[in-house]
């Protein structure tokens, strides 16, 4: 019933040059919207999207998610029904902004502990080493790791930046053995061992979550965790701010500013004024 203005969906993400997933998860959201609402799209307007997000609102799904709904629909509606999209009836949501799971490095070294296969070992063990975002070490190459100048190449980010970021001595032990046990892969680096294509992000946090309760950890952590961990623990050794949103990739200093918020080492040594003020009276 829907699948012409799917189509016109999938090539105004391609004229715009939007990445394949992004287009499939658009694709997806508005799907769901067309199919909830069951009436012309022509007929549509701003005032079906505000119903559609509040009554998912209301059935408990995150912000973080319905922003992801608005931003579909609203490509949506300008792009393929032409339709004038309206911020004020149909707002972004204002998000929660929590501080990140943060591993020390004795649980990090648990929960590589925990995976038995090297394959995801080396995947999880890059991520803390360096930084990489799941979705980017998912989709390394070979050529990406260079030995003599301890670099990775990171292509294809979210950003659409590549950069390099740093490739551990202890990283590169564990890269190399799982290189040699998994028949030296020349091209994809993690393939996918039915496929021979990329592993999707789904799989390695499913290995995540198993680790994490094989480990016996308490918390909540992610692949994304590994990320956070990384440069929490770089801002505790006294690395640049500068230096860590390169790694990262960072547009926005504002993105790396909030390590300082879970970096145990910008809290320690400040005194309290309450005992400033104390230590003043008794002088």
């Amino acid at each position: 019933m829907y699948e012409k203005y799917l189509e016109q969906l999938e090539d105004a993400g391609k004229i715009r040059n939007l990445k394949p997933r992004s287009i499939t998860c658009y694709k997806n959201y508005v799907s769901y919207f067309l199919k909830f609402e069951n009436k012309n799209p022509q007929d549509l307007t701003c005032q079906d999207v505000r119903a559609f997000l509040l009554a998912k609102k209301d059935a408990g799904l995150k912000a973080t998610t319905l922003n992801l709904y608005n931003s579909a629909i609203r490509f949506f509606y300008r792009n393929v029904l032409h339709i004038l999209w309206d911020d004020i009836t149909v707002p972004r949501m204002i998000l929660d902004h929590k501080l990140p799971v943060v591993l020390t490095p004795s649980e990090i070294d648990c929960l590589l502990d925990a995976v038995d296969d090297i394959k995801y070992r080396a995947m999880l063990a890059t991520m803390y080493s360096s930084g990489m975002r799941v979705s980017e070490v998912v989709h390394l190459h070979y050529d990406d790791i260079s030995r003599t100048n301890m670099q990775i190449h990171i292509r294809d980010t979210k950003n659409r930046m590549d950069r390099y970021t740093i490739l551990s001595k202890r990283n590169l032990e564990i890269l190399t053995k799982y290189w040699f046990e998994k028949g030296r892969p020349r091209g994809i680096l993690f393939p996918n061992k039915f496929t021979g294509s990329y592993l999707t992000v789904s799989t390695l946090e499913q290995v995540m979550r198993r680790a994490v309760l094989d480990a016996g950890l308490l918390t909540k952590a992610t692949p994304h965790s590994l990320r956070h961990s990384f440069a929490t623990h770089l801002m505790e050794k006294g690395v640049e701010q500068r230096n860590i949103q390169a790694l990262l990739g960072h547009r926005d200093p504002k993105s790396t500013e909030v390590y300082l918020h879970v970096s145990n080492k910008s809290l320690m040594g400040i005194q309290s004024p309450f005992d400033l003020g104390r230590s003043a009276e008794h002088e």
